[in-house]
């Protein structure tokens, strides 16, 4: 049972933190909305802090499993399976509401003021970029890259492009940003 109730406020709090950010993120809605007792909460969470940290755990377990989905499709070629990834993120934030990415948004707001949530954040865009470089080595080996490219420089670029164009697509709510970028950088990168 206690198990559930954690779950079901992971849940919730990634969709609240999604849609208001950390410092709107009001317990007492997260509570009302789910409705569990300030007690369990606490049984679980420490603060705030720990729950929105436990958050973005569960963020990356999705979006670890977007690239187990995606990067490990060895039926695609690398280049294929790498853009598939970031085609199954644009359908969730579509999803969503074109809300973004957690990871983007809540960096946004707390990287300048939290070193915590900096190093976290950080740390997840950087477990996405090696599983990214590593599948875009493979392209590189089969010669679907120039080779003289350095993977993991170009994984890091794409990180950097998909984040800068999810924030735009959330703010004008439209899947435009993420499908230019995306159209550009692999047009680029083979070139």
């Amino acid at each position: 049972m206690t198990h559930m109730t954690k779950e079901r406020l992971l849940e919730a709090g990634l969709a609240m933190l999604l849609e208001h950010g950390y410092n709107d993120l009001g317990i007492q809605a997260l509570l009302e909305a789910t409705g569990t007792p300030k007690g369990s909460f606490y049984h679980h969470f420490r603060s705030k802090e720990d729950f929105a940290l436990q958050v973005i755990d569960r963020y990356m377990e999705e979006v670890h499993h977007g690239l187990d989905l995606s990067l490990g499709n060895a039926s695609l070629p690398p280049l294929e399976r790498v853009h598939r990834f970031f085609e199954l993120s644009q359908e969730k934030y579509r999803q969503e509401g074109y809300l973004g990415c957690l990871l983007g948004g809540v960096g946004q707001e707390l990287s300048g003021i939290s070193e915590t949530f900096r190093r976290k954040i950080e740390t997840c865009f950087a477990g996405i970029a090696v599983r990214v470089a590593d599948c875009l080595e493979e392209a590189r080996q089969q010669g679907d890259l120039p080779p003289d490219r350095d993977p993991r420089q170009m994984a890091d670029l794409l990180v950097d492009c998909w984040e800068g164009a999810a924030l735009r697509s959330r703010l004008c709510r439209d899947p435009g940003p993420l499908g230019a970028m995306l159209d550009f950088y692999f047009s680029a990168a083979t070139q």
